[in-house]
């Protein structure tokens, strides 16, 4: 039975991911071919620079931006699904804080950079706090309306069979919002990492942020464009971690 799922598991791998990336690298490079820039290198180049940097200083890089996004998103998460939780299922506390939310939450939290590095520093306090604003109202906003949007009638029934609140709360208000979480982070690992950039290459001196910035001023293109493959990397890397925890967290999805 196994042997005959391989070659299923082959071709999907080929056809789902090896050929999108194919494309992809072929589009790149017959653009750098027409423009005959420096500006854009062919992606044969880009790659041969990435795995040269890696094991020097773009791998340092790297991992200061992977701790700062990953630290960011944790934050966001165990502040705002329970404070999201609470709003969505407590309703004159909700119409109290629902007015701050909609006044706070359009305001572009990158304009914030300069005071928030006065206040916190230049260094990881201060990129990691700006992150955590940006998403934590990303997951704060789409729990509070996933638990607004469960049928009152389901938890009517599990009421009548004698649970507790908390037992609400598990059993029927979790499982139901936790695929719009899940769909929170994967949105808001994406914006993560736009703002990460802008954070690093403000008044710093280390991340990919500031790599990248660091070689355009240098016209250094070829490490310019490692760097960006670096940041597609760590993007990429969070949204797979992110599809397979869904999965195995929310398997009834799958039905």
């Amino acid at each position: 039975m196994q042997q005959a799922k391989k070659p299923g598991t082959i071709k999907n791998l080929i056809y789902y991911k090896l050929t999108p990336v194919l494309t992809l690298f072929a589009v790149w490079y017959l653009l750098a071919t027409g423009l005959n820039n420096p500006a854009l290198p062919p992606p044969g180049k880009a790659l041969l620079t990435f795995f040269e940097q890696i094991p020097a200083d773009l791998g340092r890089h790297f991992l200061i931006s992977s701790w700062r996004v990953l630290a960011s998103i944790f934050i966001s998460l165990f502040a705002g699904v329970p404070l999201g939780l609470w709003l969505g299922t407590e309703e004159r506390f909700d119409r109290f804080f629902a007015p701050l939310i909609y006044l706070t939450y359009p305001i572009p939290k990158i304009v914030f950079l300069p005071v928030v590095m006065i206040l916190l520093g230049l260094g990881d306090p201060s990129k990691i706090f700006l992150i955590t604003l940006v998403v934590f109202f990303q997951i704060l906003v789409t729990t509070r309306d996933a638990a607004r949007s469960v049928s009152q009638a389901m938890i009517l029934s599990v009421v009548s069979l004698g649970a507790k609140k908390l037992d609400i709360y598990r059993h029927v208000i979790w499982p139901a919002v936790l695929p719009d979480v899940f769909t929170a982070l994967r949105i808001g690992s994406g914006t993560a990492i736009a703002v990460l950039f802008f954070a690093e290459s403000f008044a710093s001196s280390d991340g990919l942020g500031y790599y990248l910035m660091d070689a355009w001023s240098r016209y250094a293109y070829l490490e310019m464009f490692a760097g960006i493959i670096a940041m597609s990397l760590l993007g990429y890397l969070l949204y797979v971690c992110l599809d397979g925890l869904d999965r195995k967290a929310c398997p009834w999805k799958g039905l």
